[in-house]
């Protein structure tokens, strides 16, 4: 079989093809969400919390799907179909079963096939609409969340690393270079408790007061360290320890004073022993 390469004919059908093209600055990734064969109520509410979170930048669909089975062979061309459709490089899937309750499926793709996927089972889960909060702290068109991974498993296992990953390419939204900090307005708290179960929770930022600059700058300041000696350290023994390196030393070139006591003696010794010889030349025996 020898597929066929299709040139657009009308001018609707290339731009159709440039927004799919490759581009200097990519765009923020879209969205697919997409329900299984059957649903839970749970599941129900966490796709719709999804896609309010990110409805600027996402695409959903109500409709039940039978026919998809990402983790099986050949079961994932109709997500690679429904990405391509609607030009989205991230997916959300929602199934419940007896084997596997509340499923939920995490996936990213390239060039519109699957590129990886994450299966995560959710438990305990609370909506938004069960918490009762100030409307005006709802998450914002645009807004940036915050995300803290607490937990040192997300460094050590490789499923938390890759879920890590995936999570913050869900939730990132647009590139930008500079961040407004007035629109940060809330925070994804995630808490691994073991290499196999993450606590999520989504917060609200409410700033009540920014400190004053001189304040900030007098608060902020800390005692200067003191400059490190050299060839000095300190032991809890013997205390505070030194080396001192000395050149080396030619004794026979040392300029030697005569005011020695060494050489006083040896005159001494000289002087009797010459007084002693003279005595016995003029006394001979």
């Amino acid at each position: 079989m020898v597929a066929t390469i299709r040139v657009p004919k009308t001018q609707r059908a290339r731009r159709e093809l440039l927004k799919h093209a490759p581009k200097l600055v990519e765009t923020g990734k879209k969205t697919l969400i997409l329900h299984g064969t059957k649903t839970s109520a749970v599941l129900n509410s966490v796709l719709s919390d999804i896609y309010h979170l990110k409805r600027d930048n996402a695409v959903k669909y109500t409709k039940k799907n039978d026919n998809i089975r990402p983790f099986e062979s050949g079961g994932e061309s109709s997500l690679e179909f429904f990405s391509l459709k609607t030009d989205c490089s991230l997916i959300v899937y929602g199934s419940h079963s007896k084997k596997r309750p509340n499923n939920l499926i995490l996936g990213r793709t390239y060039d519109h096939h699957i590129y990886d996927l994450v299966e995560v089972g959710v438990e305990n889960y609370k909506s938004m609409e069960s918490y009762v909060y100030d409307k005006k702290l709802a998450p914002k068109l645009g807004s940036k969340p915050f995300f803290a991974f607490i937990g040192e498993h997300f460094e050590s296992s490789e499923e938390l690393k890759h879920l890590k990953e995936v999570l913050l390419d869900l939730f990132r939204g647009e590139v930008v270079e500079n961040l407004n900090l007035a629109g940060v307005d809330r925070i994804y708290v995630c808490t691994a408790i073991s290499p196999t179960t993450v606590y999520m929770m989504h917060c609200a930022l409410r700033l009540k007061r920014l400190p004053v600059e001189s304040l900030k700058k007098e608060a902020m300041k800390t005692a200067e360290h003191a400059k490190k000696v050299k060839n000095v350290t300190k032991d809890p023994v013997q205390g505070r320890l030194g080396k001192v390196y000395m050149p080396d030393q030619q004794v026979g070139k040392l300029a030697l004073s005569n005011d020695i006591k060494g050489l006083k003696r040896e005159r001494r010794e000289a002087k009797k022993n010459k007084e002693h010889s003279k005595k016995q030349k003029v006394n001979p025996e």
